[in-house]
């Protein structure tokens, strides 16, 4: 439980009204809401997690909000990140939730910074807070709020999600389990697809992101039990909730200083290995591939290598579908192998990255082709803009 001074609070005429809800619950009362107003956090990140989890806590009556991101909003943000509208395209994402938490709670300080959270200014962002609330999508990251949580002593809330299925529990609190009980150490790059590569459901991260904020109140006013030492388990399209013990593991390394989570993660030596692929791989430009078609060249095929509900949103005239999934696992090898009888090959995806990893597997099996540069987005932006992008 956190200790502030509550004699040197006081709730005021405004607090008592706007409060008066939590004022009556005998587990908040007068004590609880003082101690929210006393009470910081610090939420990492502004989107699908952050964006109720940053309402529901200005609601609430914290007295101090920080904000770490460094992201504008973009139109695809509108389907899940609620704190934002319509009229914030473009504009940096901090910007709107202040905007919007002031809206809800014009007495909640809120602290921006709009950088990207490293191991250089993450102690020092971190230090002046009570508890960490990490709304993050990236494994270096979710790595560095813990350490540096872990560092400074102070609780970790954390949530994460995936096309229906979304976590939550609460690390680094009184003597409980951190991240790195739950992930030793990091899955392969690329292992675990992004939401933007493999969607998510907008509902989910505002179900996670409100059980967030829940447990932040809880830890702040010192009452309930929270999910320290508990994984919750939430599937919306069963819609049902398990649970899975965590526990500290003795062996686990001691963290003693923060490192260079790109580093850890893997990350530097995959791109390189990427643009190493890349090199190897001939790429043409979408102009190029217009030109070519425009020819009437009948010895082409255009090999789309996404999923089948991708191939539903858009499609380049022509193309014909095989997933990369069935390229990986062998029996969309065979497919190429016969829809090409001798034609040259051209690849594309949404935008560029799958094609590639398609041309390397293909180019083991003997089969040569061409990565279209861009993908299905450098033909929608530059060729054809009546193509939806998603």
């Amino acid at each position: 439980m956190l200790n502030p001074n509550l004699d040197a609070i006081q709730l005021t005429k405004d607090d008592y009204e706007r409060y008066s809800r939590h004022l009556i619950l005998p587990e908040v009362g007068i004590e609880g809401q003082k101690r929210l107003k006393a009470a910081s956090v610090l939420c990492i990140g502004t989107g699908g997690l952050g964006s109720p989890l940053l309402l529901y806590l200005a609601a609430a009556g914290i007295g101090r909000i920080g904000i770490v991101d460094f992201d504008v909003v973009d139109t695809s943000n509108l389907q899940r990140q609620i704190i934002h509208g319509t009229s914030w395209v473009g504009k940096p994402k901090i910007a709107s939730a202040k905007n919007r938490i002031l809206e809800i709670n014009p007495y909640c300080q809120v602290d921006l910074y709009e950088t990207r959270l490293c191991s250089e200014n993450a102690l020092d962002i971190f230090k002046p807070y009570d508890v960490i609330v990490d709304g993050t999508d990236n494994f270096p990251t979710r790595y560095l709020v813990n350490d540096a949580c872990v560092l400074l002593n102070k609780p970790n809330v954390y949530g994460s999600i995936f096309r229906f299925e979304g976590q939550a529990t609460v690390f680094n609190y009184e003597g409980g389990p951190n991240y790195r009980d739950l992930y030793p150490e990091p899955p392969p790059p690329g292992m675990v697809p992004s939401c933007a590569e493999g969607g998510v459901l907008g509902i989910l991260p505002g179900i996670i992101g409100t059980i967030q904020a829940t447990e932040t109140v809880k830890i702040i006013i010192g009452k309930g039990r929270t999910l320290s030492g508990r994984l919750l388990l939430y599937n919306a399209l069963d819609m049902t909730f398990r649970e899975l013990k965590l526990r500290p593991n003795p062996e686990r390394p001691v963290i003693e200083k923060l490192i260079d989570y790109e580093q850890f993660c893997g990350i530097p030596q995959a791109q390189a290995q990427e643009a190493k692929q890349q090199t190897e791989i001939p790429e043409m430009t979408v102009q190029e591939l217009k030109q070519l078609l425009d020819s009437g060249a009948g010895d082409v095929v255009l090999l789309d290598v996404r999923n089948p509900h991708e191939y539903e949103i858009a499609k380049i005239p022509g193309s014909v579908l095989v997933p990369l999934s069935d390229i990986e696992n062998g029996p969309g090898i065979a497919k190429v192998k016969e829809i090409l009888n001798g034609h040259r090959l051209v690849v594309h995806c949404k935008s560029g990255m799958r094609s590639v990893k398609a041309l390397g597997i293909l180019k083991q099996a003997g089969i040569d082709g061409i990565n279209l540069k861009g993908g299905i987005i450098a033909w929608s932006q530059q060729i054809d803009p009546s193509l939806p992008q998603y």
